[in-house]
């Protein structure tokens, strides 16, 4: 019996634009009390801001609250842990990334497992990597910082969110293609990268745009390339990679909403006609 992530996924987000007649069936029996919502990183990242904009449209949709718990450390894999040892009622979910869902089965040994524990309910957003520096950072584009990571090997300091996370991966590719040496010091998520970042204690965070967007706006940092195929229409001054550095483009972050992995009470709440599998 297949999981009905796009209906469910309807019933969380799309309810509102239903008529209230059709709504009434199911909402007598779901959800009938509060969805706890886990968001595996602390506050003020970008996984923390995607899940709490879609606990605003599914609280006012559904007509019960969704408690937020931030739940960081280990990249993710403590909230994303959690989640898995809940109980399968459709009252505990998720917001993961591709670090949570993909880096960590590799990096780590797990107490839980991501292919069978887990039912992915749709994919929710998506950003490109943006490279930001420090306000007093001497480079003005990606090739002086480039440069300037040159003439000062292992001095410069890289943020990110974890081990694995996509930042850690992005600088260490970064260093490879660029031939440049610098630290690269894991945090607990984006948000304490990007508060040590404005603050001056680190130099520079190669992170999701969503991190740093409200800052690079706000001038509290320098932004240097992001890396997608155009420039971004919140971002229109920041240019992309060089071309040289095109194969950045392969990264970027992913959000999705999932769920325990148990379909059979998604089945009940949904009347059954809904159980259909996910293409």
């Amino acid at each position: 019996m297949q999981l009905p992530r796009r209906h469910f996924f309807r019933l969380l987000v799309g309810a509102s634009a239903f008529p209230a007649a059709s709504r009434l069936g199911w909402a007598q029996t779901y959800p009938s009390r509060p969805i706890t919502m886990v968001i595996p990183y602390p506050p003020g990242g970008a996984t923390d801001v995607v899940a709490r904009i879609l606990g605003q449209g599914m609280h006012a949709s559904l007509g019960q609250p969704i408690i937020i718990e931030n739940r960081g450390g280990a990249n993710g894999s403590i909230g994303v842990g959690h989640v898995a040892h809940a109980v399968a009622d459709g009252y505990t979910l998720v917001v993961g990334n591709w670090n949570n869902f993909v880096a960590n089965g590799v990096l780590y040994s797990l107490p839980y497992d991501l292919k069978n524990d887990f039912k992915p309910i749709a994919l929710l957003s998506y950003a490109p990597v943006l490279i930001t520096a420090r306000k007093a950072m001497p480079a003005n584009n990606l090739q002086q910082f480039i440069g300037w990571l040159k003439v000062n090997p292992d001095k410069a300091t890289d943020g990110h969110a974890g081990i694995g996370s996509i930042g850690h991966i992005v600088g260490i590719f970064f260093q490879k293609e660029t031939g440049t040496r610098f630290q690269l010091i894991p945090y607990r998520g984006g948000g304490p990268a990007v508060q040590d970042l404005v603050a001056g204690h680190i130099d520079f965070i190669m992170n999701t745009a969503t991190d740093t967007l409200a800052q690079v706006r706000a001038a509290t940092v320098k932004a240097y390339a992001v890396t997608a195929k155009s420039r971004l229409s919140a971002l229109p001054d920041i240019p992309t990679v060089e071309v040289w550095l095109a194969q950045f483009l392969l990264f970027a972050m992913v959000w999705a909403l999932g769920a325990k992995g148990n379909s059979e009470p998604y089945c009940q709440q949904t009347q059954r006609r809904s159980c259909e599998s996910f293409d």
